[in-house]
């Protein structure tokens, strides 16, 4: 990069080492390594990678991969393949071999869609779009409940709306996937399947609709008969035992990237719906609640940049019309959440993501 300012050169740079960390090779010289199952396997044709902090990567992290690293991110995938062959799902949080199943949704399926969609080569796409599949198709992790009411009922499930809004994330990738699957399919009887999972995918994307509330304007929990919760407040966060994760109303009402259109239309208009985005950076900056969560950090009102729930927001003013404002935002967020200390970040680096997002946004 050329620019004047050497602090900005040297944050850009360590930013962009920290991305190359993870994932790791996580297999021996003569390619054989350890398993979800557990087993020795024999070299797959293929390097064999690890540490997939998916959630917090499948935001900026893994697709800046497929811009600048496209032959590792083939090989990411294929192992995110195998994981799914071993333990009957995409990985969520995988770790030297072990599923830790640690944070929300299906993560894993936003970055085998993207690698389909972006025509990706040496991937298997028939195998990658039926492990998209059958991961979402699991009854567990709240996926039953999802299937059953058409949302997670917040009574019956921890995090529900973080839950929820991260499955319906991973439904419209899945849809999208499909779309491309069929218009790139010969098989007349394989193209309507693909036809009628993109249907499907996209409908049961829209869940999030289901937990918006028109009064309040907030996406929020509601229980099994269909009611909102009664005490409620959007600056609330409390450590694993809320309707969120690591975030309260204000940072989770944006997460529906997927679906840019219809969450505008959630609001009565779009200049409504500007207004709400213009007050999250407003807003104070306090988070309620006796254990909240120390992720939430790197505040500008309640938009939180130091966690991964809030790294898409500030595009959505482009999206909406109005570009002058996501750039200023970018600007600011860029001059001011980061520095080339030590202590540099303004919350967890997350595998690179924090940093990802540095690269692509300067």
């Amino acid at each position: 990069v050329k620019t004047d300012d050497s602090k900005a050169r040297k944050i850009f740079y360590t930013s962009l080492y920290h991305t190359m960390t993870a994932p790791a090779t996580f297999c021996d010289s003569d390619g054989r390594y350890r398993g979800a199952d557990g087993k020795i396997h024999e070299d797959p044709g293929h390097d064999t990678y690890t540490i997939f902090s998916l959630w917090d990567t499948y935001r900026a992290a893994m697709p800046l991969y497929t811009i600048f690293q496209s032959e590792r991110y083939q090989d990411f995938i294929n192992t995110m393949l195998t994981i799914h062959r071993q333990q009957g799902k995409l990985p969520v949080w995988h770790l030297h071999g072990c599923e830790t199943d640690c944070m929300v949704g299906n993560p894993g399926i936003p970055p085998v869609a993207d690698a389909i969609v972006k025509g990706m080569p040496g991937i298997n796409y028939e195998l990658a779009f039926e492990a998209m599949k059958v991961s979402a198709m699991r009854p567990d992790r709240g996926q039953d409940h999802r299937m059953k009411y058409g949302y997670i009922p917040c009574d019956k499930f921890n995090e529900s709306v973080a839950y929820d809004l991260e499955y319906a994330l991973a439904d419209g990738a899945i849809a999208e996937a499909a779309e491309y699957m069929a218009a790139n399919e010969s098989d007349p009887e394989k193209t309507q399947e693909y036809i009628a999972d993109g249907k499907y995918f996209r409908q049961r994307s829209l869940s999030y609709a289901r937990l918006f509330d028109p009064q309040l304007r907030f996406i929020r929990g509601r229980d099994s008969r269909g009611d909102f919760r009664k005490e409620y407040s959007p600056f609330a966060s409390r450590h694993r035992a809320d309707d969120y994760c690591e975030g309260n109303g204000w940072q989770y009402t944006w997460l529906v990237p997927h679906d840019f259109k219809g969450l505008v239309s959630c609001f009565p208009t779009k200049q409504d719906f500007i207004d709400k985005l213009d007050s999250l950076f407003t807003v104070p900056s306090m988070i309620e609640g006796k254990e909240t969560s120390p992720d939430i950090s790197g505040l500008i009102g309640q938009y939180a940049h130091g966690n991964e729930p809030s790294h898409h927001i500030l595009y959505f003013y482009t999206m909406a019309g109005q570009p002058w404002k996501t750039a200023d935002k970018v600007r600011q967020v860029l001059a001011t959440l980061y520095d080339d200390t030590p202590d540099g970040l303004s919350g967890n680096e997350d595998v690179g993501q924090m940093s990802a997002w540095y690269v692509l946004s300067s």
